[in-house]
């Protein structure tokens, strides 16, 4: 049945109201009373089905939407497993550089090989972070290829105040140098942040004094937390140290050197120091870890110096690919065919010279441990020994294996 008992909305006629026509017309004669039946209009039941409709439209329509606003309430907004931020990224980065900048500040050095000290040339410029005060002293972590060479060492603040500072220490190995300077009238700390903690892609702003243009502000990304890359200490070409740093994305300049790498907290948790120029090369920058660096500073601020096991040989390579050895000379080693890796002693001095070391000695372990290379000899010393221990040496003299206990004794000052 439809929704009206006079089956409005069919178009046949009834079975019942077809017999009750034929009754009326038929031979009989008989007349059935008309029974009198008031309907609706048509008008009038086009209102009330518009009326049904809006009704259960708004009804459904009403549940459909409460049962959204009830999911969106117990679901907060997420794109994928990061939360939506309330606040503008843009203001956190206008914040922590508030924070920290004051705390960076220019150096100059006025390299003795220059005549006129006021001639400055890019690598005379450079970046310095205050990290603590002490005693009347502020004191600041720089780069020690910043003040290396220095005959005369300046600091200019934030403010533009130019102040003579003092070297307290320098490490060549971390690239890490701590000056002081007059304490009067520095009011900003950086604080340092935990290193450790960084994630890939996190945001990083770098403050310094590129090409001397102080108080520069860039930012960008962490590209990778844990870098390591190959470093020579002597600038001769010939990689003999590893670095551990932040690769970062922030352009970073000459004159960034020693300048701060500053999380969105407000924290350092980096000391740029380097960048890679090449022909085809963009966004490659390198900071040293805040962790590392402490560990560093607060030696140099305490000693003026990092204290390292000394052994005394300058080395080269046995197999390196980029300085290989002639073929005459590996000859004169007279090495077995099974000895493809270590190091050829070109020299012996203090510690190895007293235990006997000498020319074309090829060392190939320590403690057991395989000796490959100037930088893992190095490593050695540095990672796992301390000045006094006595150390085993394993080498080959003329095709001869032979072993010496050599004590270490702390590196000179160069």
């Amino acid at each position: 049945m439809g929704l009206f008992d006079d089956d409005f909305y069919s178009t046949k006629v009834s079975r019942r109201r077809s017999k009750m026509h034929e009754a009326s017309n038929g031979s009989g004669g008989h007349k059935w009373p008309r029974r009198s039946r008031r309907g609706l209009a048509t008008w009038q039941v086009a209102i009330i089905c518009s009326v049904v409709s809006a009704v259960t439209a708004v009804l459904l329509f009403s549940l459909v939407t409460g049962q959204l606003t009830h999911e969106k309430a117990e679901s907060p907004a997420v794109i994928g497993k990061v939360a939506a931020s309330s606040g503008d990224p843009y203001d956190r980065i206008i914040q922590a550089a508030a924070l920290v900048r004051p705390a960076v500040v220019s150096i100059i050095n006025h390299k003795e090989d220059n005549k006129e000290l006021n001639i400055l040339d890019e690598s005379a410029l450079g970046s310095g972070v205050i990290y603590k005060k002490d005693d009347g002293k502020a004191f600041i972590i720089t780069n020690n290829h910043v003040i290396e060479g220095a005959g005369k060492l300046e600091v200019v603040t934030v403010d533009g105040e130019t102040r003579k500072a003092t070297l307290v220490g320098a490490d060549k190995v971390s690239d890490i140098a701590v000056l002081s300077i007059d304490a009067e009238g520095i009011k900003t700390v950086a604080q340092i942040g935990d290193s450790s903690k960084l994630r890939l892609g996190e945001t990083v702003i770098a403050i310094g004094n590129p090409l001397g243009l102080g108080d520069t502000l860039t930012s960008g990304i962490v590209s990778y937390t844990e870098r390591t890359i190959p470093v020579s200490l002597n600038q001769d070409g010939v990689y003999d140290w590893e670095q551990e740093v932040i690769q970062t994305d922030a352009a970073i300049n000459e004159g960034n050197s020693g300048g701060a790498l500053v999380d969105l907290n407000g924290k350092v948790i980096g000391i740029n120091t380097m960048k890679i120029s090449d022909t085809g090369v963009e966004g490659l920058g390198f900071a040293i870890p805040a962790n590392h660096v402490m560990e560093t500073a607060d030696e140099l601020a305490a000693n003026g110096k990092i204290a390292r096991s000394y052994l005394g040989v300058y080395s080269v390579d046995l197999n390196n690919p980029y300085v290989p050895l002639a073929e005459d000379q590996r000859k004169e080693l007279n090495l077995p065919t099974s000895v493809k890796d270590g190091v050829v002693v070109l020299d012996a001095v203090g510690p190895a010279k007293v235990a006997g070391l000498q020319f074309n000695d090829v060392i190939t372990k320590f403690d057991n441990q395989s000796i490959t290379s100037t930088l893992s000899l190095r490593k050695y010393l540095y990672d796992h020994t301390k000045i006094g221990d006595e150390l085993k040496i394993t080498f080959y003299r003329n095709g001869e294996l032979k072993q010496v206990t050599v004590k270490l004794l702390e590196k000179p000052e160069e």
